[in-house]
């Protein structure tokens, strides 16, 4: 019984889930009434979302049409670090959107914080861009589980190989 169980800490978009999002705002667009003779489009340029609109309005429509695309195939939206618009040829306006994958160093050690506040017996390491958790008891594991997700973290976690 003395065996110890894991699980890790991780922060993944997946890809082919915002490529598929990406498709159904694009017919929405294609369909709206007031998208009607715009410039507008999405765009994924590796790990980062191009959107490209008439003006600011129609750009922050597009960005609704998007999210609610992303929010329906389970895709975290607090993943999306937006940059500033940018005025774009055409007279359009365009904005990126990089897709955050990994936990980076100063949100892994605000997990950490967590995890040592809660007063449990289990240990924590930064491996890379994820958080491997054990302990001897799954009841331990679980309440970690619990207090992170209800830590209020500028970014989404996952949590994998639970064993």
């Amino acid at each position: 019984m003395s065996k110890e169980s894991s699980f890790d800490i991780v922060s993944k978009v997946d890809l082919p889930e915002v490529s598929n999002a990406i498709q159904l705002a694009t017919k929405e667009i294609a369909t709206r009434y007031d998208f009607k003779g715009s410039k507008s489009s999405i765009a994924l340029e590796k790990e980062e979302l191009v959107l490209v609109s008439d003006d600011d309005f129609k750009l922050e429509q597009l960005k609704d049409v998007l999210i609610s695309k992303l929010v329906k195939r389970n895709v975290p939206i607090k993943n999306l670090d937006y940059s500033k618009v940018e005025p774009a040829s055409g007279g359009t306006v365009r904005q990126r959107a990089k897709l955050v994958q990994g936990i980076d160093k100063e949100n892994a050690k605000k997990i950490n914080t967590i995890i040592k506040n809660s007063g449990l017996k289990v240990k924590s390491q930064i491996q890379d861009d994820q958080i491997r958790v054990t302990a001897k008891s799954r009841d331990d594991l679980q309440s970690i589980i619990a207090a992170v997700r209800a830590a209020d973290l500028p970014i989404d976690v996952q949590f994998l190989n639970y064993r």
